[in-house]
């Protein structure tokens, strides 16, 4: 079984098509269907059948398909591993981070990073709290920014980088607007705008809510950051945000008032697996971030 066998199979699978797989792989058809045939051979089963002028994966060519791609991201992972090692300071690293990070937290600590580390270049992601520790685990990103920090997942390790408060965000017109600090159960009959269920700040919002003694009513749902806040703006209802959200600006015709009991907090930090040595390149930047937060603490 040749590598180059398994390209040109992964090419077809992929288009369905022989001639339109030559034609990408810059290669003549007959070359494309001879290394098919050889491969089939080799197997012992037969991988595609025909449909007309296109091609179509058998069952067990389908499976075939699903380790392949598999082995083939692993071959890949390889060679980057050792052009890092070879190099460590001109590696790429795939980095995840959720929605609440993205405005102020993750653009600060790549911008420093890169002032050190000019020739490391970053994929990055944006993904549910669950994508992300799932591709962590799965090898898709090599790291990811989280809130809260998962600390029990046997397969990730997490490392809490700050600790940060949730804040009530009212409409101007609340009639706890000109409160300087308020209990979550002031709000026990307002209506709720939050995340839908399933998303990690939906889920400390309600846990919140709960241990102040009461279930929110949810009245609207948004899907990110700036839909919530325009339509607390808009007085539909309150709602729950960690405090990096509001970093650059409080949204117009709203207030952020701090909730004096019970304390709402989150963890902030980072994700790695826990069972697989980090790349050089990723390495490098798992300890900068470290460094960073660590100085950054001290200085506050």
């Amino acid at each position: 079984m040749e590598l180059r066998q398994l390209r040109y199979f992964i090419e077809v699978a992929e288009r369905e098509h022989v001639s339109e797989a030559a034609e990408s792989l810059h290669v003549a058809q007959s070359a494309v269907s001879r290394q098919i045939a050889n491969l089939e051979d080799e197997l012992g089963v037969q991988l595609f059948e025909r449909e007309g002028r296109n091609v179509k994966l058998t069952p067990i060519g389908k499976l075939f398909l699903d380790h392949i791609n598999i082995a083939m991201k692993a071959l890949e992972n390889a060679k980057d591993q050792i052009n890092e090692y070879l190099d460590p300071e001109r590696g790429s690293i795939k980095i995840g981070f959720p929605t609440s990070l993205a405005s102020h937290m993750l653009p600060t600590v790549l911008s420093e990073f890169k002032k050190e580390y000019p020739n490391i270049s970053f994929h990055l992601r944006q993904g549910s709290y669950k994508f992300l520790i799932e591709s962590v685990k799965n090898r898709e990103i090599d790291l990811a920014f989280l809130g809260p920090v998962p600390m029990t997942d046997s397969d990730i390790m997490g490392k809490i980088l700050f600790t940060e408060r949730i804040s009530a965000l009212l409409p101007i017109s609340h009639p706890l607007a000109k409160k300087r600090k308020i209990l979550l159960n002031d709000l026990r009959n307002d209506e709720f705008v939050l995340f839908p269920k399933g998303y990690i700040l939906q889920k400390i919002a309600v846990d919140a809510c709960k241990a102040a003694g009461f279930k929110p009513h949810v009245s609207t749902e948004g899907e990110d950051l700036d839909a919530i806040k325009g339509l607390v703006s808009a007085g539909i209802g309150v709602t729950l945000l960690p405090d990096t959200t509001f970093y650059e600006a409080i949204p117009r015709f709203t207030v952020k008032i701090p909730i004096e009991l019970p304390e709402v907090k989150r963890t902030v930090g980072v994700i790695i697996p826990k069972n697989r040595e980090l790349p050089p390149s990723v390495k490098v930047f798992y300890d900068f971030v470290s460094k960073f937060f660590m100085m950054l603490e001290q200085y506050q």
